[in-house]
C-alpha cells in the first residue's frame, strides 16, 4: 500500500468543505488541517466536523507535503507562489488563476521546481465522460449546454469562468487542433457580469464547437453532443448517461429489425445503438487521487497546468468579445 500524502486545504467555502471531507475519508491522504482566513467560518467548521484549523497559512503550507488551494480565484495566485516557495506540489481549483498572465507564471514556478501542480477541471473525472471518451476519436461538430439555477454564489465570476470553462476544457481535451477563431456574445440579467453566453469555437482542423452556458436557467442541464464521421455521441454530464449513435454499411440482405438510412447519394447505413457502462464514482475524490498517484509515480497530472492555463486563455478570450459586445449594445441604446 502507497504512503498517505499529507495535505492541507485553503479555503473553507462550500467546495472546501467537500474537499476537507473526501480528503479525509480517502486512503491516498493524510488530511493535516486547513485555513481559512474568515475565522468565524473556520470556527464553525471545526464545530461540525472536527478538523484541524491553522490560523496562520505558512505554518500549514510548512505542515504539509500538498497543498490543495480551494480560494475565491482572486487569491489562487498568491496562494500557489507560497507554495511553490515551500516546495509544495499543487492541487488548484478551477479556474487556475485571475489571469493568463498569472498561471504561466505559475507553471514556470512548478517547472523551475521539479513539483506536481493539477487544476481541478473536474468534469474529466466525470464517470459518464470518462465511458464515453474512447468514442471520441475525431469529433467535428460539437453542441454543449450547460444551464444552472441562479446561485449568488458563483457570481464574482462571469458565467464563462464560473460554468462555460468546464466545457472548454473538455473540448480542448478531445480536439486535438489549435483554436483558430471564436465569436461570443452574451447578456447579463441579473449579476453585473454576464449570466448567459453563446461561444462559436472554430479550430485549425475544420472541428466547430457552440457553447452555452447560463446561470438563470429554470432547470438544471450538462449535455454534450459529439458528432464525426458515421458516429454521434451524447453524454449527459449530469444524469450520468451515454449513447453512441453508429453507423455502418447496410448489410445486403437486411433484416426486418435492422434500421436502414438511405443518404442523398443513394448509400444505405445500418444505424445501430450503443449505451456504454458508467460506472459510479465521485468525480472530486478521483482527480484528488489520482494526483496522489502523479506525485507518487512522477507521472503526469491527468489535468496539467499548461492545460489548465490553456481552458483560462480561450475563456478569457470569450469572456473579452462578450464585454465588447455588451458594451457595444449599452452605447447602442444609450445613443437611440
Amino acid at each position: 500500500m502507497k504512503n498517505k500524502l499529507k495535505v492541507g486545504v485553503l479555503g473553507a467555502g462550500h467546495l472546501g468543505k467537500i474537499h476537507l471531507r473526501l480528503l479525509n475519508q480517502s486512503e491516498r491522504y493524510e488530511l493535516v488541517g486547513f485555513y481559512d482566513p474568515n475565522q468565524e467560518q473556520a470556527q464553525k467548521v471545526v464545530a461540525e466536523f472536527g478538523y484541524t484549523y491553522f490560523d496562520n497559512m505558512d505554518k500549514l503550507i510548512e505542515a504539509v507535503e500538498v497543498v490543495d488551494i480551494v480560494t475565491p480565484t482572486l487569491s489562487h495566485y498568491e496562494c500557489a507562489k507560497k507554495a511553490i516557495a515551500a516546495k509544495r506540489h499543487i492541487f488548484i481549483e478551477k479556474p487556475i488563476t485571475s489571469t493568463v498572465e498569472e498561471a504561466e507564471e505559475i507553471y514556470r514556478l512548478l517547472e523551475a521546481n521539479h513539483l506536481k501542480g493539477q487544476v481541478g477541471h473536474v468534469e474529466r473525472f466525470n464517470p459518464a465522460f470518462l465511458a464515453a471518451k474512447s468514442s471520441i476519436e475525431n469529433p467535428m461538430f460539437i453542441e454543449v449546454h450547460r444551464l444552472a439555477e441562479f446561485n449568488p454564489r458563483g457570481t464574482d465570476v462571469s458565467v464563462v469562468l464560473d460554468l462555460m470553462i468546464h466545457d472548454i476544457d473538455v473540448l480542448l481535451s478531445v480536439v486535438h487542433s489549435p483554436v483558430k477563431h471564436i465569436e461570443a456574445s452574451g447578456v447579463a440579467v441579473i449579476s453585473k457580469s454576464p449570466d448567459i453566453t453563446n461561444a462559436r469555437i472554430e479550430f485549425e482542423n475544420g472541428c466547430v464547437a457552440n457553447l452555452t452556458a447560463s446561470r438563470i436557467s429554470m432547470k438544471n442541464m450538462r449535455k454534450s453532443r459529439f458528432f464525426q464521421r458515421d458516429a454521434y455521441i451524447s453524454v449527459d454530464f449530469l444524469e450520468k448517461k451515454v449513447e453512441v449513435v453508429r453507423m455502418k454499411d447496410a448489410p445486403e440482405h437486411p433484416n426486418e429489425y435492422d434500421m436502414i438510412l438511405q443518404n442523398a447519394e443513394g448509400e444505405h447505413k445500418q444505424i445501430y445503438f450503443e449505451y456504454p457502462e458508467v460506472q459510479p464514482s465521485n468525480a472530486i475524490l478521483d482527480e484528488l487521487e489520482t494526483f496522489a498517484d502523479a506525485i507518487e509515480d512522477n507521472t503526469t497530472p491527468v489535468v496539467t497546468f499548461l492545460q489548465g492555463t490553456e481552458a483560462l486563455r480561450v475563456a478569457r478570450e470569450i469572456n473579452s468579445l462578450v464585454n465588447e459586445h455588451l458594451s457595444q449594445l449599452a452605447n447602442k441604446y444609450s445613443n437611440s
